[in-house]
C-alpha cells in the first residue's frame, strides 16, 4: 500500500556544523569530513576486530547455521535458496541470513575466518550507515559520529559481531540503518521511488531477523524528531504519519505471525510462569542499561532466575514509568530524550523476554540496535549538560576520547573469550557456577573437542542440578555413543560393547545407541567364534537379537556357531528365524539347507 507524498519541512537537527542550507563549499566541506570520519570508524572497527580472523567456530548454534547444515555448507544453489524462502529452521525464518552465510560458504568452505570477518565487515558497515544517518537527520557530525563509534566499539556487541550464527543480528541492523535513512530522504524529498525502497529495505530487514518489527515505531519517533514532522499543535497531523507507514505495520505484522509460528514448530518457547517471564522482562531493562554503562562480566548465557522478588520488579517499573514522563515532558525542548529513550524501550520489545524464548534471562545480542538510542542521549544530552562551561569543547573531547578508548580495549579483551568454545564457557561458568545450562554447554564443547572423560563430568555436574536436565542426559549419553563408534572402529570390541550399554542406560531411548549396541555384540561374536569361542560368540550373538529382534545377521550367525557345535536342532531354528526376518537371504537359506541335510544324515 503506497501513499501520496505529505509535506513536511526540512530536518530541524539543532546541528553545529554545516547543512544543506550551507553554501556549496561548507556542504562540500561536510561531506569531506563526514568520509574522513567514516573511513577512520571503519579503520578503528578493524584493528580491534581483526582477531576474530583467528577465531573458530562455537558449539552452540554454529552447528545449525553452518557446521552441521548440509544446506549452507553446499553453498548458494537453486534448492538451497528455495529452501532458505520456505523452510523453518532453528526456530526462525530469516531467509537472507541463509543467503548470507550459503555464499560464505560458497566462498570458504568451512574455514571459520571468511564468516567471521564478513561479520566485521558487515558491523562496519552498519556503522557507517548510522553515522551518515544521524548526520543527514541532524547536521551533527561530531555527535553522529560519537553516536556511531559507541554503536562499533561497545563490549555488549561483541557476541554479536564475534559470533557466526548471529549474521542475523549485523545483516539486520545493516538494513534497520538503511531503511531509516532511506526514509529520511523520503521524509524530506517524497516520491514513490523513496517510497518503495524504504519498504524494500525494511522488507530485507525483516528477512535478516524479524527483530526490526518495530522500525515503523522508530520512524515515527524519527518524525518527532529530528525530521521535525509532526510536533504537537503542528506540523503533519499523527494520523496522517501513521496511516504514512500502513504498509510498513502491515509486513511487520506478516513478520510477527511468521515468528510466532517459527518459534512454536522450533519448540523454542520456554515453559515458565507468565509472572516470571514479565518480572525478567522488567528487570532486563534495567540490566541492560547498566551493563551498556559498565559493561564487565559479560557472557554467552546468563541463566533465568527461578523468581524474582516482586519488589525489585515493581521498583524498576517505576523508574522507567518516571522516566518515561520526564522525556515526555521535556519533547518540546529536548526531543532528543525522549525519542533515544523510547528507541531503546520500543526496539527490545521483540527480545525482552514478556514471551520467554530459550532458558536465559537476558542476551547481549538483544542490545545491538537498541542501545542507539541511549547513545542518541548521551551524545546530545552531555554536551548540553555542559554547555556554560568555559572549556566545553575541550572537556567533551577528552571524555569521548577517554571513553571510546575504554571500551576499545574492554572489547578487545572480551574479544579473546571468544577464540574458541571451551574459553567462552569457561568464562560463562565463573560467572554463573551453579547454571546446569552453562554446564551442558562446557559438556558439548569439550566432547566436540574429543575430551570425552571432562565432557562426561560436565554433563554430571548438570544433571547434579537439575537431575531432569533432557539435554544433558542426551549428550552424556552421545558421548559414550560416539565413543563406542571409536572403540569399534578401532577393533576394541568389548570397550565399544560397554560405551554403548551406558549410552541406553543413561538414555533407554536413544535408538541408534541401541541400534549400535546390538551390531557390536555381532561383531564381538563374529571375532570370538573365529578364535573358537564358540560360546562366548554364542552369548554375543544371543545379546545382539536380544536388542535388536529383527537383526537377521545376529540369527545366521548364532545358526554358524550352533552348526559347530553339532547342536543342529537349535542351527535350523536360528536359520529359519533369520529368513523369516529377510526371506532373500541367500546365505541363511542355503545355511538353513546345509543344516537340514546334516540333520537328516544325507
Amino acid at each position: 500500500m503506497e501513499h501520496d507524498p505529505i509535506g513536511v519541512p526540512p530536518p530541524a537537527g539543532g546541528g553545529d556544523v554545516p547543512s544543506l542550507h550551507d553554501g556549496p563549499s561548507v556542504r562540500a566541506q561536510g561531506t569531506r569530513n563526514a568520509i574522513l570520519l567514516a573511513i577512520a570508524l571503519v579503520s578503528i572497527i578493524f584493528a580491534v576486530y581483526w582477531r576474530v580472523g583467528d577465531h573458530q567456530f562455537i558449539d552452540f548454534d554454529d552447528a545449525d547455521y553452518v557446521t552441521a547444515n548440509p544446506r549452507v555448507a553446499t553453498g548458494i544453489t537453486v534448492p538451497n535458496v528455495v529452501w532458505a524462502f520456505t523452510a523453518v529452521h532453528s526456530s526462525n525464518w530469516h531467509p537472507l541470513t541463509w543467503l548470507s552465510l550459503m555464499a560464505d560458504a560458497q566462498l570458504y568452505g568451512m574455514d571459520p575466518r571468511g564468516y567471521h570477518l564478513t561479520n566485521v565487515l558487515i558491523h562496519a558497515a552498519a556503522a557507517v550507515l548510522l553515522l551518515l544517518l544521524l548526520y543527514r537527520l541532524t547536521g551533527c557530525l561530531w555527535r553522529s559520529a560519537f553516536v556511531a563509534a559507541l554503536f562499533a566499539l561497545h563490549p555488549l556487541h561483541v557476541e554479536s559481531v564475534a559470533w557466526v550464527a548471529e549474521r542475523k543480528d549485523v545483516l539486520s541492523a545493516l538494513f534497520c540503518f538503511l531503511t531509516l535513512l532511506l526514509y529520511s530522504a523520503y521524509a524530506t524529498q517524497q516520491g514513490k521511488t523513496l517510497y518503495r525502497l524504504t519498504l524494500l529495505s525494511f522488507a530485507l530487514g525483516l528477512m535478516a531477523k524479524p527483530m526490526l518489527v518495530t522500525l515503523p515505531i522508530i520512524m515515527l519517533l524519527l518524525d518527532v524528531w529530528p525530521l521535525d514532522r509532526y510536533r504537537p499543535g503542528g506540523g503533519v497531523p499523527l494520523v496522517s504519519l501513521i496511516r504514512e507507514k500502513t504498509s510498513f505495520f502491515a509486513l511487520s505484522f506478516l513478520s510477527a505471525l511468521i515468528t510466532v509460528y517459527a518459534q512454536h514448530m522450533g519448540r523454542a518457547m520456554n515453559r515458565v510462569s507468565f509472572e516470571l517471564g514479565i518480572e525478567n522482562a522488567i528487570l532486563a531493562y534495567a540490566k541492560y542499561l547498566a551493563k551498556a554503562l559498565w559493561p564487565r562480566d559479560l557472557a554467552i548465557f546468563y541463566p533465568l532466575p527461578v523468581s524474582i522478588p516482586l519488589w525489585q520488579a515493581l521498583g524498576v517499573l517505576a523508574g522507567l514509568a518516571l522516566v518515561s514522563l520526564a522525556t515526555l515532558r521535556a519533547v518540546r525542548k529536548r526531543p532528543y530524550l525522549a525519542v533515544g529513550w523510547f528507541w531503546y524501550l520500543v526496539t527490545l520489545v521483540p527480545v525482552i523476554g514478556l514471551i520467554p524464548v530459550g532458558e536465559q534471562s537476558i542476551a547481549d545480542r538483544y542490545t545491538y540496535i537498541p542501545l542507539t538510542g541511549i547513545f542518541i542521549i548521551i551524545a546530545w544530552g552531555v554536551p548540553e549538560l555542559v554547555r556554560n562551561l568555559r572549556f566545553r569543547r575541550g572537556l567533551l573531547a577528552v571524555l569521548a576520547v577517554g571513553w571510546l578508548t575504554v571500551l576499545g580495549i574492554e572489547t578487545w579483551r572480551q574479544l579473546g573469550l571468544w577464540r574458541d568454545s571451551v574459553t567462552l564457557f569457561g568464562r560463562t561458568l565463573q560467572l554463573s557456577p551453579d547454571s546446569h545450562t552453562a554446564h551442558t554447554m562446557m559438556g558439548n564443547a569439550l566432547a566436540n573437542k574429543g575430551d570425552a572423560a571432562a565432557a562426561i563430568k560436565a554433563y554430571q555436574k548438570a544433571l547434579a542440578l537439575r537431575p531432569d536436565y533432557a539435554k544433558a542426559r542426551r549428550n552424556w549419553a552421545l558421548v559414550h555413543f560416539k565413543n563406542g563408534i571409536d572403540l569399534a572402529n578401532t577393533g576394541d570390541l568389548e570397550g565399544a560393547i560397554e560405551a554403548f550399554l551406558e549410552a541406553t542406560r543413561i538414555d533407554p531411548e536413544f535408538i541408534e545407541a541401541t541400534e549400535n549396541l546390538a551390531i557390536t555384540h555381532n561383531g564381538h561374536g563374529n571375532a570370538l567364534a573365529n578364535k573358537g569361542d564358540l560360546d562366548g560368540a554364542i552369548r554375543h550373538y544371543r545379546e545382539a537379537f536380544s536388542l535388536a529382534p529383527n537383526f537377521s545377521d545376529a540369527h545366521n550367525n548364532l545358526g554358524i556357531a550352533l552348526v559347530k557345535k553339532g547342536d543342529l536342532a537349535a542351527a535350523i531354528q536360528a536359520f529359519e528365524n533369520a529368513l523369516t526376518i529377510d526371506p532373500k537371504s541367500a546365505e541363511a537359506r542355503n545355511n538353513l539347507e546345509m543344516a537340514r541335510a546334516r540333520s537328516e544324515g544325507r
